[in-house]
Order: C-alpha cells, then structure tokens, then sequence
C-alpha cells in the first residue's frame, strides 16, 4: 500500500514518468494525450524546454528567499508583464502558490479595503450556486459548489449564493439571451437590497464556469449589467479566473471578452503552465492605494509568496504563450475542436449541450436530449466516462453534479494550447470511444 495519502484511498494510480508535449507516458510506457491539461493548467504541455531552462537557471542563481526580507527580480518582472497586459485599473498583483490561496487573498484585501476607508459594516459576500473557487474553508464558503461544501458546511462562513448564468438551464424558452441576463441582474440586486446594500463587501464570479458547470459563459451583457450594479452600490467586483484564464479562453484574461474590469482578478492554473505551483491575486490600484495610504500593511501572507522560482517559471510560461501567438492559436484551435465535437457529438442522443470558449469547452451528458433529463446519479457516469476515457489513453474532466451537486453529469476539455490538429482528432475520436465504452457499462 502507498504511503501516499491520495485523493481517493480505493483507487489505483498509474505513476506518471515523463512529458512529451501534449502527452503523458506513465512506467508501462503507456502515453496519455493530456485532453485536459490536468485540470485546464498544462497549457503547455509538459516538456517545454524554455521553461525548463528558466527554472534551472533560476534555481542555479537563488531558489528562494522570503518576502518578508526580499524583492526578487522574477517576481517584479512578473508583476509588471501582468500589470501591463491586465484590464484597465488593476495596479499590482500578489503572488500565491495556487488558485484557493489567490481567492483567499482576495475576500481578506476586499475586507481590509472597507476597514480602511471607514465602511467594516461590509462583510457579506456574494456568489454564484454551482460556483468553484477553491477549497480553503474561505474559498470553499464563497463557491457554490453544493457536493464539496456540503461536509464541511459548519465551518463556513456565511454567504449568500444567486442564480448562476447557465443558459441551457436557466435560460426560458420564451426569453431571449439579454432578457435572461436582465432577470439575473434583477435577482443580484434584489438579493443586495435585501442583504443591505452598505453590508454587502463583493461579489464573487467566474467569466467562464469551470469545474463546476463545465465551461459555461455567460450571456452577452450579464456581466456589464452586474459592473454596473456593483459600482451602483459601492461593491467590489471579484472575477475568479483561475480556472478560465491566462489564455484559456482565447485572451489573456477571459473577462476582456465581457467588456468589463473588476476591482479584483484571480488567476493561477495556466500561470504557471504546471511547471511550477503558483496563483496571483491582481488588485486595483484604488485598492493597492487605499491599503498603502492607510495602514500600508496587507495584514496576509505565506510561506512561499512570491516565490522566485515559481514567478521565474510563469514569466518563462507566459512570455513562451505571447511570443508563440499561441493566444491566436488558442483561438483557432477551440474552433477547430468545437467543430468537431459538434460534427460527432452534435445530434448524439446522450449529448445536450456544447459549451465553452477558446480551448475550454465542455459536453453535457444527459439520459435524455428532448428533456434534457439528466442521468441518474448513482450510476456515477462521470466516473465511469473518466476511467474509460483513461483507458482509451486520454485525460480528461469529467465532473458530476452539474445541475445543483447531485444530479447532471459533463466532461471538460482543456487541451495544451500547443495541440495540432491531428490531436484533436484523436481526442473526439478517443473520447467517443469512452463515452460508448461508459454509456454502455451504464445502461441507457
């Protein structure tokens, strides 16, 4: 038996060896086409080479040193790349090692800001059900996620979950998109007017859903609408891009897309393409100067924040992802994969919806498409598409729960943004075998 506390304490691991661009090869020999970039992080794959030099050449110069003491050259060369391509406001960025330290970051900086500009009366928070952002007991109270929330819910703070923007579900026969978007708007700001508009400190969202929904953006205007309500009434607007940024999408940042900046911006994943741990906490400058005017001290931290070697690893990543065209790439190839997976999948029985942007994009399983009825859930497709799809050498997400964290059942696609067009041949052809193989052990 490992001596490894692994996630899942019944199930049996293939030991990963070796990267080969978008693959995988565990110590068979047995090579996996990474279809999801673990989970969307690898945009790179996992053998680039001038990723792999920054990070020798960095640990060759100095590995470490903390930021209580130091500054480092990686981390304000970071810092500027970021800065100088994020949405127009944000002023400075604050470096973590993962997506749930970068949300947590965010609530605590939201919260410092009101207690410095005079206003500790806002302390709710605001986010979306069938939400994820994180599973410290602070991120993990903010997302809507209902499964993962539910065994540790008397150790969450309270908050306040509205209607996510899911159109295949929500989304009326008789309404259009905008008017879809409006009602959800109209039910933010209810829910703040019932709360108390001066207690309410954020709002919490994904541009595009993750892990949760499987790739779902929003409609055209919602998040226009929901800037706007949040400058009406003096609250910050956090957009929680760990999942769904630094490319993903197609743009650097998946909200340039809506047309709106929020007051603060996550993101983590696809920072670091994988190759080393590190998330980001982007703020505005209004916040970054608040903090620095008032008690000049962002009462906060880790251990590994700002870590040299990490932010020398992201800056390779990201400089690798602009100096390529690989945003342009991104584009073309979601394209490219979306076409195919509508091509196969577009009339499939099982198959209710295609979502998603960029190379982000997402399938929604369903026992029938005319009702869009999900699967029964304790037949565990998800599960079981996960494992065929394994089989078949392919990773990719799938996730259970899609509907209110019981019921629904999706599978994420977020290949490598270095992906050929024969791969994505070989990922609707591998995944088609796996839904077959998954559908088939569960009965239709």
């Amino acid at each position: 038996m490992s001596r490894v506390f692994h996630r899942h304490l019944k199930a049996s691991y293939p030991t990963a060896v070796a990267g080969d661009g978008p693959y995988l090869i565990d110590a068979a020999g047995k090579r996996y086409l990474d279809a999801c970039g673990g989970a969307a992080v690898s945009c790179l794959g996992h053998s680039d080479p001038e990723v792999q030099a920054a990070i020798s050449e960095q640990v060759k110069r100095m590995a470490y040193a903390h930021s209580s003491f130091f500054t480092s050259e990686p981390m304000e060369a970071l810092a500027d790349f970021l800065v100088d391509r994020a949405p127009q406001g944000i002023g400075s960025v604050y470096f973590v090692s993962g997506g749930s330290e970068a949300v947590e970051a965010a609530l605590k900086m939201a919260r410092q800001y009101f207690l410095e500009i005079g206003q500790p009366e806002r302390t709710q928070v605001i986010a979306r059900r069938q939400s994820y952002h994180g599973n410290t007991l602070g991120a993990l109270a903010t997302g809507g996620n209902a499964w993962r929330r539910r065994p540790f819910e008397p150790l969450l703070a309270d908050t306040t979950h509205v209607s996510p923007c899911y159109a295949y579900r929500g989304q009326r026969a008789d309404e259009s998109a905008e008017a879809y978007g409006e009602r959800l708007a109209v039910e933010l700001e209810d829910t703040i007017e019932r709360l108390g508009p001066r207690r309410v400190m954020a709002f919490v969202a994904e541009p595009v859903v993750g892990a949760t929904l499987g790739a779902v953006p929003a409609v055209p205007g919602y998040f226009r609408r929901v800037r706007e309500i949040c400058d009406r009434h003096g609250i910050l607007l956090i957009l929680d891009e760990v999942m769904c940024g630094m490319g993903r999408t197609g743009s650097l940042f998946a909200c340039e897309q809506e047309g709106v900046s929020p007051d603060l911006l996550t993101v983590a994943k696809g920072l670091g393409g994988g190759y080393q741990p590190i998330g980001a906490t982007l703020a505005s400058a209004r916040i970054r100067d608040t903090i620095a005017e008032g008690t000049g001290f962002f009462q906060h931290g880790h251990t590994y924040i700002g870590h040299a070697t990490a932010c020398a690893a992201a800056l390779a990543v990201q400089r690798a992802v602009e100096k390529r065209g690989l945003l342009e790439q991104v584009r073309a190839r979601g394209e490219a994969l979306r076409a195919r997976l509508e091509q196969r999948f577009g009339d499939h029985p099982h198959v209710g919806d295609i979502r998603g942007r960029g190379l982000f994009l997402g399938l929604e399983l369903v026992a029938d498409r005319a009702s869009k009825e999900p699967f029964d859930p304790d037949r565990r497709l998800n599960a079981a598409v996960k494992a065929a799809a394994m089989d078949q050498g392919l990773m990719c997400y799938p996730a259970g729960g899609t509907l209110d964290g019981r019921r629904g059942d999706h599978v994420l696609l977020a290949p490598p943004y270095i992906v050929e067009e024969d791969h994505l041949d070989e990922i609707v052809d591998k995944l088609d075998a796996a839904l077959q193989q998954a559908l088939g052990q569960v009965g239709h």
